[in-house]
């Protein structure tokens, strides 16, 4: 038996591991035409951008050209390679990647958090604890310093939003340039398009672009990655070819040595033409970002192996063609591109860099989305344009921003030169932000020492503090567009940051006192009705001042109050198993409950249809679990007592409530309805949707003996209710500065956050909630 074993233990390593390699292998040719589309399409205007201004044609020679070459080597071998393939694809929360990621550990391993609404509770979440505990003395400290001072945790969370709106820029620069630049081969044949119909033709495959956005890439992604790989397979031969046909000599520029031959060359004009040769690792950050729809490994299979060489050989061909041909600079992309091959090739470039740019304006939809997670942003309409595809989404508002935008910039700069300096500062800086974060990482979440962090700060930051020193330089020549841009929509994040916090902060001070609500008794001083009333609010304890203001202006009020916080956590993901929260408030007669549903910053919040059954269910188990667990139980000072975490894949099958699906026409409810009114409302629905199939759940009791006759009554109490039915009660506030108000904050609050909350989605649309069952009471905040 020993030997059997033996053999067995031998043989299964190597098959795991050939599973593992063929998974990662499959994932790693699905990630050419998601995350390399951008990354791929640099060679097009890369030389044409650094070989600009003062570095003109007669100023250059072979060892310039050299010089640029190794530049661009080094960068590719430093920034993609060292950097994001060997150190920061390490820094996944929980499988995702991006600046969210870095700053959703950072908070998860100090109290850098800005959000409101966050419990002890959440910290239980399984994906919620990340890496070892122990800390070293040099970081506790620097913990306790940055946890102490609000504004330091304000400015992280600046530094994150700033990123993110350099992200928001790539979104706009990307399609633009790699557009442009793709369809400036046009240049080079014989009937030569003159500048105003390059741009007309780029415009036109722009706006192609952007309407096929709605359909999601699910539909056409079968045919990204084919694209993707045939092109960098055609730049690897078309380097090749020109390295053996031009200069072979060029290999030798690999040595650093003629980098520093290039700037005792070229001085000044040479740093400033650095602005160019960093558009050669732009999309680099779709490594990191785009690493929650495939795995580390992968990524570093597809990026090592095939698109590191492919982009080397081609650099290094160019240069070689370059070399020989001073004065090629313009269109020195498809002037090395042989004529027989020429026009597949620019098939090719064309579809290239439409799969970039699709590629990197979805990522942008996804960081709007973490914003708003955040609190950062304000609400817009999410649409999920695929039910297999995790992740992929559509915002029709962004979509059509980013268009204009885009077209804008193609129309008023109508050179890829201009449209490089402002996608390079907005690329640079991104890389610059990313490295501080992960600095922070590497103290806080990987425990490594301050002086581990330290070096890996100042090494990267030189190198990119050199490369944003030379973009910054070309401000004026369109490097103001993606800082007024990131302005811009900081302008917006910050204004709908604080007014939300504002808002939050009054709810906090002005709760209802569960003391006022128990003299009142279990009726509240009104008629309660039969049905289910959820309540929503922001806060997660307590009872919001607006519930006050419902119990004074409406004389009646279901039986059965469930106040619902809806709140965002700092992990990508939350399980069903601990979505819902449920408790207690005030005693048993009080039929008032607590349910708190929690979501990732990358959660999909689905419009199933379900949610009603589904807390209906929790509320039920929640009743069940507090008669058997005692720690559950409100004690008699405290009537807002523990939540319980009610998985929601469980309940149905340890719950002593049957759910029994049926199917009724809209009909049937008609006649069910006793009030004239209802029933003619019912009428103008139903001839909206006209037969329509409902889907109607039932809850049934089963039969327990041993069940204690106060939680029958209450489990009795809970069905009935729900057979009448659910409303859904929020408030209808406007916010407003007080008097005493500074008028700074008089215009953030009255013009700004006012503004953006008449014109964004409002809350009852982002919750997917029914306006057939929907109550909104006005009330008026002022902070």
């Amino acid at each position: 038996m020993e030997p059997e074993s033996g053999i067995l233990t031998r043989r299964n390593p190597p098959q795991l591991s050939w599973v593992n390699l063929s998974k990662n292998l499959i994932l790693a040719y699905q990630s050419f035409g998601v995350v390399y589309g951008d990354l791929s399409t640099s060679p097009l205007y890369v030389y044409t951008s650094t070989f600009q201004g003062k570095l003109q044609p007669h100023n250059l020679n072979e060892e310039t050209v050299f010089g640029a070459f190794s530049l661009i080597f080094w960068t590719l071998t430093l920034i993609p390679l060292l950097k994001y393939v060997l150190i920061l694809l390490s820094a996944d929360d929980n499988g995702e990647g991006g600046t969210f990621a870095l700053y959703s550990l950072l908070c998860r391993h100090a109290k850098f958090n800005l959000l409101p609404n966050q419990q002890a509770a959440d910290e239980e979440l399984s994906s919620y604890k990340y890496g070892p505990s122990s800390q070293t003395s040099a970081s506790s400290q620097l913990k306790n310093f940055l946890e102490k001072h609000k504004r330091l945790r304000t400015v992280l969370l600046f530094v994150v939003l700033f990123g993110a709106c350099m992200v928001i820029g790539d979104g706009v620069f990307t399609p633009a340039i790699s557009v442009l630049s793709s369809v400036s081969g046009l240049q080079v044949t014989e009937k030569k398009l003159t500048d105003g119909e390059l741009v007309l033709l780029a415009c036109v495959i722009l706006v192609g672009l952007f309407a096929l956005q709605h359909f999601g890439t699910h539909r056409v992604a079968f045919i990204f990655a084919p694209v993707v790989i045939i092109w960098l397979i055609s730049i690897f031969l078309i380097g090749l070819y020109n390295i053996i046909h031009w200069n072979p000599k060029i290999v030798h520029a690999i040595s650093p040595h003629y980098i520093i031959k290039f700037f005792a060359e070229t001085g000044v004009p040479g740093w400033i033409s650095l602005g160019g040769i960093l558009l050669c690792i732009t999309g680099t950050e779709a490594m990191f970002a785009d690493l929650g729809h495939f795995t580390a490994l992968s990524i570093r299979l597809a990026f090592v192996f095939v698109v590191y060489p492919c982009l080397v050989v081609q650099y290094m061909g160019q240069a070689a063609f370059l070399s020989k041909n001073l004065t090629k600079v313009p269109e020195s992309f498809y002037d090395s591109i042989p004529k027989p091959v020429f026009w597949p090739v620019f098939v090719t470039a064309t579809l290239a860099a439409i799969v970039g740019s699709q590629a990197v304006i979805t990522a942008t939809f996804s960081i709007i989305k973490q914003c708003h997670a955040l609190g950062c942003f304000p609400r817009v309409k999410v649409v999920h344009t695929s039910k297999h595809i995790y992740g992929q989404i559509y915002i029709p508002e962004i979509n059509w921003i980013l268009m204009i935008l885009t077209l804008a910039i193609t129309i008023g700069f109508r050179d890829t030169s201009l449209i490089g300096n402002a996608y390079g500062i907005a690329c640079m800086t991104v890389i610059f932000v990313t490295t501080f974060l992960m600095a922070l990482v590497i103290i806080f979440v990987w425990q490594k020492s301050v002086l581990l962090a330290a070096l890996f700060l100042l090494f990267f930051w030189c190198v990119e503090g050199v490369y944003l020193s030379a973009a910054f330089i070309k401000v004026p020549q369109g490097g103001w567009v993606p800082l007024v841009l990131s302005c811009i929509f900081m302008v917006v994040m910050y204004v709908w940051h604080y007014g939300t916090c504002m808002k939050y902060s009054f709810d906090l001070h002005n709760k209802v006192s569960v003391k006022w609500l128990l003299g009142l008794g279990p009726s509240l001083g009104i008629v309660r009705v039969p049905g289910v009333g959820l309540i929503y609010s922001e806060l997660a304890t307590g009872v919001p001042a607006i519930f006050s203001h419902f119990v004074t202006n409406l004389p009646a009020f279901h039986n059965v109050l469930v106040f619902v916080c809806v709140k965002s956590v700092p992990v990508p993901y939350v399980s069903p198993e601990e979505r819902f929260l449920v408790g207690r408030i005030c005693p048993r007669p009080y039929r008032m409950y607590r349910c708190i549903v929690r979501y990732g910053y990358k959660d999909i919040q689905r419009d199933d249809g379900d949610f009603e059954n589904q807390l209906i269910q929790s509320i039920a188990e929640f009743i069940q679990m507090e008669a058997v667990e005692p720690q559950f139980s409100s004690s008699d000072t405290t009537f807002d007592g523990r939540m319980a975490v009610i998985s929601t894949r469980t309940v149905s099958s340890n719950s002593s409530l049957i759910a029994s699906e049926q199917e009724d026409l809209t009909v049937n409810s008609i006649q069910s309805s006793k009030s004239l009114t209802l029933q003619s409302l019912q009428y103008v629905y139903d001839d909206e949707n006209p037969q329509t199939m409902r889907h109607r759940v039932r809850f049934q009791l089963t039969p327990s003996p041993g069940m204690d006759p106060a939680v029958r009554e209450e489990l009795m109490d809970l069905i009935q209710a729900k057979e009448v039915g659910v409303a859904y009660i929020m408030g209808h506030s406007y916010v407003k500065a007080r008097r005493s108000s500074s008028y700074l904050k008089k215009l953030v609050i009255d013009i700004g956050y006012s503004f953006l909350r008449k014109n964004c989605r409002g809350p009852s649309v982002a919750l997917n909630i029914p306006h057939i069952s929907l109550i909104e009471v006005g009330m008026i905040y002022y902070v």
